[in-house]
């Protein structure tokens, strides 16, 4: 899978409008609502079936993804501020919000859903050095070394990365909201 060359080209996205995705447990994706679609400038038929990383921007820190997708695949819910790429190769920034679904019987996991709305500009702007920063480190030590770099500033600073994220977020309240009104709606 070739991933599209990023531009310097901000899509800036309707606060109003919400982009969700459903994978598989290998983060295959089966479904994308209409704005998904309409964002990441795929068609539906490019998007099913692929790997839900098509849509992963060069600049997200690996060390970002391997968080998120631990946690996840714990069936813990996770709230992350994540710069994604178009086809076209522009990029949009978006805070989201995972919820694994269990098989009733088995209790494994079968299937993910993604919930996301427009990142807000002061979180976009206050992530972006650190994950600068990861990157760079990701570069000469690798994932490990980024991964030692984030837990010492998460100590330095005396805060969880939940803590980090809800306060860049901001309205904590109104996000956690939506993301309860958007699972009910596709549960």
């Amino acid at each position: 899978m070739t991933h599209p060359t990023p531009i310097d080209h901000e899509i800036v996205l309707d606060p109003k409008r919400y982009i969700v995705s459903k994978t598989d447990p290998k983060g295959v994706i089966e479904y994308g609502n209409d704005y998904f679609v309409e964002i990441s400038g795929y068609t539906e038929a490019e998007l099913l079936g692929k790997p839900h990383s098509i849509i992963r921007h060069p600049d997200m820190p690996k060390i970002v993804f391997k968080m998120m997708w631990d946690r996840i695949k714990q069936g813990q819910n996770i709230m992350a501020v994540v710069k994604n790429l178009a086809k076209d190769g522009s990029y949009y920034w978006v805070v989201t919000e995972f919820e694994a679904k269990k098989d009733p019987i088995t209790n494994e996991i079968i299937s993910y859903t993604a919930f996301r709305k427009a990142a807000p500009k002061k979180a976009v702007e206050a992530i972006e050095p650190i994950y600068k920063k990861l990157l760079e480190i990701e570069k000469d030590g690798g994932m490990e070394a980024s991964e030692r770099y984030l837990r010492g500033y998460f100590e330095e600073k005396g805060i969880t990365y939940d803590e980090m994220i809800n306060d860049l977020v901001g309205n904590k309240g109104l996000f956690k909201t939506f993301f309860s009104l958007m699972k009910k709606l596709f549960s």
